[in-house]
């Protein structure tokens, strides 16, 4: 497995880095693991371009601080405050799809493991009216997970999210931009490792997950973005 490490040097070019990690694990046949803290951005997604104010909704993000990012799949907006944990494990198929059920339950066992490991018990689901609103969620007192796949033709991303702490933060930008977008949002839905028990620290998570989604397999190369 390679392991890719932090973040490159703006939001743009770290989003075409994990495009350019699934191509190459597409390629190779070599899985690809990237966990890091995003810089700070509001990343909407395909549904959301269709939305009557999604203008308006870009505008309240950069006034808020926030750099703008559009995600190619679908989904609601996520907000990464630069403290946010993301993670994105690509792993090659043979057969176009493989199973994405298995996938999913595999991933969000790792997961799951992770958080335990930092003392957060979290359970499948979300509370209602949660951000970027999923059937693939981990809850802890509030949504703390979230994640997503994509499935090309020769490779797989599953990819997620994880609020590390400023789960204020986080619902104080996508109120009103959820409000913009017409979508039903509760601000006190949003959750964090921190506010469930965890660490406040991203490393920390970082180091977790990184073991968790690595399993047993071998680190045959790292290479850091930064």
């Amino acid at each position: 497995m390679r392991l890719l490490c932090g973040r490159a040097r703006d939001h743009e070019r770290d989003y075409e880095r994990t495009r350019e990690m699934v191509a190459r694990v597409g390629e190779r046949g070599v899985p690809a693991l990237r966990v890091w803290t995003p810089h700070r951005q509001v990343a909407f997604g395909r549904r959301d371009r269709r939305a009557e104010r999604y203008d308006r909704a870009r505008e309240i993000a950069a006034e808020k601080g926030y750099a703008v990012l559009e995600r190619a799949v679908g989904g609601r907006a996520v907000a990464y405050t630069g403290s946010t944990v993301a993670f994105a494990l690509a792993e090659p198929v043979s057969d176009g799809r493989g199973s994405i059920d298995e996938r999913y339950d595999r991933v969000t066992g790792m997961v799951r493991d992770a958080l335990a490991a930092l003392g957060v018990d979290a359970r499948e689901g979300e509370p209602p009216d949660a951000f970027c609103p999923g059937t693939h969620s981990l809850q802890a007192d509030g949504k703390v997970v979230g994640l997503a796949q994509r499935v090309h033709r020769t490779a797989a991303l599953t990819a997620g999210i994880v609020v590390v702490r400023d789960h204020d933060a986080l619902a104080a930008v996508l109120a009103p931009v959820y409000d913009a977008l017409g979508v039903p949002f509760d601000p006190n839905s949003v959750g964090s490792v921190a506010r469930a028990g965890g660490p406040a620290d991203p490393e920390t998570v970082v180091d977790a997950l990184e073991t968790a989604l690595v399993g047993g397999r071998t680190v045959t190369a790292r290479e850091s973005l930064a």
